[in-house]
């Protein structure tokens, strides 16, 4: 299983965010709450067509660091296509 972060591009209150995806979404819990991030700030379905936490470029930083994969934001869209894919499957 995997861990995926995007590029940090997103500005929203003076901060620059990123999405953090993972392959199962247990492991996207699991890794998330391993940066200390709470599971209030999961999103997913039914409110958004793919599970995900939004993170900062800092938490990015961090989550790299502990072994996620950094995507550029094109590279996410065929992640996400891919995971869609598989749950459809």
């Amino acid at each position: 299983m995997a861990v995926y972060v995007d590029d940090a591009i997103w500005n929203w209150q003076g901060m620059r965010w990123a999405h953090l995806v993972a392959d199962e979404e247990h492991e996207l819990h699991r890794f998330a709450a391993s940066l200390g991030i709470s599971r209030l700030i999961y999103q997913g379905p039914p409110k958004t067509a793919h599970p995900h936490y939004d993170i900062t470029a800092f938490e990015r930083r961090i989550a790299i660091a502990r072994g996620a994969i950094a995507c550029s934001r094109e590279e996410i869209v065929l992640v996400l296509r891919r995971l869609r894919a598989s749950r459809a499957a």
